[in-house]
């Protein structure tokens, strides 16, 4: 479905209304009667019903341009869940909407693409939701919920060697971030660790610009950190690190944000300004 569909008991306006369709649910299609359809509807948590629509914005696989209509109508929705009265419900459309394309249209130059965004839409909205619980601020990953990696394993099986992949791991990195780093070097450097081995396995991601500023920032954490325990030497590493993955960021960015950023980064470490914790002069 693109569109908000009513279900009815017969193919008639006037008979009762049993309930709605919401854009992306999957209907099968048992009859049909002049501009009717009688559909099996699926309304999510395993509820089906049973009953008439209108034979009006159902996307089958015959549709000509079927996967380019329920993109785009999932990049509406998406764009709908963006704005501040924004249709309800429009971030869940979009997700349903993006898997779709990927369910019905496999072999569509769309489908890696759409099944990302599907993935990308559901991480973010658990995100919002798992941080901002207590557990969130645990300082250890393993002791909160992480977000489900279903969709984003799909991606990177179904669509291996692919941006769309490369993307689905960079998101993966999120459950193996620690909560609240506690002052502690432990965390930052397992996640400077982390984020430096996908750039090394993953080169070609649209992502790399970002994981070497999230690698960067965290080896210049460490600079203080170190310090607060007594490891001048693991230090003036980090220092050196720090520098080395920032100046590697800025070069071979230059015109992203995240160079910009790492920019920065390398302006304040060399200037000894301390970029974490509560140091100054």
């Amino acid at each position: 479905m693109v569109r908000v569909a009513t279900i009815y008991v017969a193919p008639d306006t006037a008979s009762e209304k049993l309930g709605e369709v919401d854009r992306g649910r999957e209907v099968v299609v048992l009859d049909t009667s002049r501009e009717w359809l009688k559909v099996e509807a699926a309304l999510g948590e395993e509820r089906l019903l049973t009953g008439w629509i209108l034979d009006k914005g159902v996307v089958q696989v015959s549709t000509p341009n079927g996967d380019r209509i329920l993109f785009g109508e999932a990049v509406d929705s998406e764009d709908q869940a963006s704005r501040r009265r924004g249709r309800r419900g429009a971030d869940q459309d979009a997700l349903r909407l993006y898997y779709r394309v990927y369910d019905i249209f496999p072999s569509s130059p769309l489908a890696a693409e759409a099944l990302y965004r599907s993935a990308d839409i559901r991480w973010q909205l658990e995100k919002v939701d798992i941080m901002s619980r207590p557990s969130a601020h645990e300082k250890e990953a393993y002791l909160r919920e992480g977000m489900n990696e279903e969709l984003m394993k799909l991606v990177e099986k179904k669509y291996p060697g692919t941006k769309w992949a490369d993307l689905a791991a960079f998101q993966r990195i999120d459950n193996k971030l620690c909560g609240d780093w506690q002052g502690s070097s432990k965390c930052p450097e397992k996640e400077a660790d982390i984020y430096e081995k996908y750039v090394s396995e993953h080169p070609q991601s649209p992502a790399v610009a970002e994981a070497l500023y999230d690698a960067a920032w965290r080896r210049a954490a460490l600079i203080e950190i170190y310090k607060t325990e007594d490891q001048a030497k693991k230090s003036e590493e980090s220092k050196a690190k720090a520098i080395s993955l920032a100046q590697k960021a800025s070069s071979q960015f230059p015109q992203s944000d995240w160079g910009a950023r790492a920019e920065r980064l390398l302006f304040l470490i060399q200037q000894g300004v301390p970029t974490y914790g509560n140091a100054q002069d």
